[in-house]
């Protein structure tokens, strides 16, 4: 599907691995001119490699979501290198790293590095980025939650309000940059295998007594057929299809939307 997106150029927060690497990629075949920001020391490897797959012009920069000057700078460099951004993806995310059943297996100090992710290094990037999109007149936002934002899983609590709070933050900027023609909105994924997702195995895995402990695979499988009508996984390539279509002016009149990738976990 030609969505019209060549030449635009889409910044992807968290774009080096997992989901926002399917995004970046997808955005690339589509022939946006793609800037991948991550913190990890692979992102210039992972660019490299979606633009050697796809042939579209492809950088990446080392950023910290976290850390508001980092952000600025690379959203200056990326300007400089591509012109004016177009789309701002923000899937950088992580968890406690703690299974989080009741709550108070965790610490209240647990949840600070949790929030700062997932919901302040997405306001920093919005910070960022929403004053061009508005001077352009044209664009969008999107946000990666999770269904865990809708329906308060108690696996990691801090993870489920953080992308709480991002749901709730991509309403507010929806609201804001409706005027600017600049359209927001919010993908929630379900089960999707990623390594932030074996992190909340490992979590669960750790605290179960022996006879009691399952391997990833079991684990998932059978969380898969109890969550999800369609009993099959989600894939970074779903989200990515759903996010570059978001993007496009198929959806103009899209905006302020939270739309479940997730096999029918949760309906509304």
């Amino acid at each position: 599907m030609d969505l019209h997106l060549n030449n635009h150029v889409a910044l992807t927060f968290g774009g080096a691995s997992g989901i926002g690497r399917a995004i970046a990629r997808e955005f690339a075949a589509e022939g946006a001119n793609v800037a991948i920001l991550d913190r990890s020391s692979a992102t210039e490897q992972a660019a490299a490699d979606i633009g050697e797959e796809t042939g579209a012009l492809v950088i990446g920069l080392v950023c910290d979501v976290t850390d508001y000057v980092q952000v600025q700078s690379a959203v200056a460099s990326i300007y400089k290198q591509l012109g004016p951004p177009r789309h701002m993806v923000y899937a950088a995310g992580m968890g406690s790293g703690k299974f989080g059943f009741p709550f108070w297996n965790l610490e209240p100090a647990d949840w600070q590095r949790v929030i700062e992710v997932n919901l302040i290094g997405a306001v920093n990037a919005a910070h960022a980025v929403g004053p061009l999109l508005a001077e352009a007149k044209a664009g969008s936002m999107l946000f990666i939650s999770s269904v865990a934002g809708q329906i308060g899983s108690q696996t990691d609590p801090p993870y489920s309000a953080a992308k709480a709070g991002l749901i709730n933050f991509a309403q507010c900027a929806a609201k804001d940059l409706a005027r600017h023609n600049v359209r927001v909105n919010t993908i929630c994924p379900g089960m999707v295998q990623t390594p932030l997702n074996k992190s909340v195995w490992q979590a669960w895995h750790d605290q179960q007594p022996v006879e009691a402990r399952l391997s990833y695979e079991e684990w998932a499988t059978s969380k898969v057929k109890a969550m999800c009508p369609l009993g099959k996984w989600q894939t970074p390539q779903d989200i990515a299809a759903l996010a570059v279509f978001l993007a496009s002016e198929r959806a103009a009149n899209i905006t302020a939307q939270t739309m479940n990738v997730d096999g029918g976990w949760v309906m509304r």
